[in-house]
């Protein structure tokens, strides 16, 4: 499983990250984001990250942006997957190959139908929000669950290290994603929340493997 920890913004906190045990790390490129980084920032972080753990993937996370900008923020910053919360068509999405991972918010069971459209190995969902995600509010887990038997998903939406045993056990997700369940304030994460958040995922994982409870 995959345990992601997103919206980084300082490399102090990514090389934590890193060394706590996240797989992915998550750099905001998104200009109306609040945990937006800008590509010097990006590149700074990304240099942490892999001094202090080598095989550390990178996702950007982007809405709508040209796709240019994205593969140059790819080659730049050394993107291994590439994040997209908005609307973009399945033909801009298939540009990116194997990186892309298309976000679905799942509000209804008609969302699950989303997955179609689109030819990505991997896909997040999230809570519908006008900001796009980042909302910080649990989603559905039910309509998660029918989509992860499926598809390879990565859950996201409000969790924290107190629920994310409760949501591998009720969803069976590809991965986790936290971004505001492990920081202070935007941008800024907690080492403490990050190291119990990886580890509680872990367990859960492992209790999922052997039949038990988290």
């Amino acid at each position: 499983m995959i345990v992601k920890i997103c919206g980084l913004t300082r490399p102090e906190d990514a090389a934590f990250a890193a060394q706590a045990g996240a797989d992915w790390l998550g750099l905001n490129f998104w200009p109306r984001s609040r945990r937006v980084v800008t590509r010097d920032q990006a590149v700074e972080v990304a240099q942490a990250a892999r001094a202090a753990r080598p095989s550390v993937a990178l996702c950007g996370v982007f809405v709508d942006q040209p796709i240019e900008q994205v593969l140059e923020l790819v080659g730049a910053v050394g993107l291994d997957f590439v994040q997209l919360h908005g609307d973009e068509p399945p033909e801009y999405v298939e540009r990116l190959g194997k990186r892309a991972i298309k976000v679905v918010p799942l509000a209804s069971p008609h969302d699950l139908d989303l997955f179609d459209d689109y030819s990505c190995a991997t896909f997040l969902v999230d809570t519908p929000s006008p900001g796009r995600g980042g909302s910080g509010e649990l989603g559905d887990w039910e309509l998660a669950r029918r989509a992860a038997e499926l598809h390879r998903v990565i859950l996201a939406g409000g969790l924290t290290p107190d629920n994310v045993a409760a949501a591998v056990a009720a969803v069976a997700p590809y991965g986790v994603d936290a971004a505001s369940g492990v920081e202070s304030t935007p941008g800024r994460k907690e080492a403490r929340l990050v190291e119990r958040f990886v580890a509680a995922a872990r367990a859960a994982l492992a209790a999922r493997r052997g039949g038990g409870v988290p």
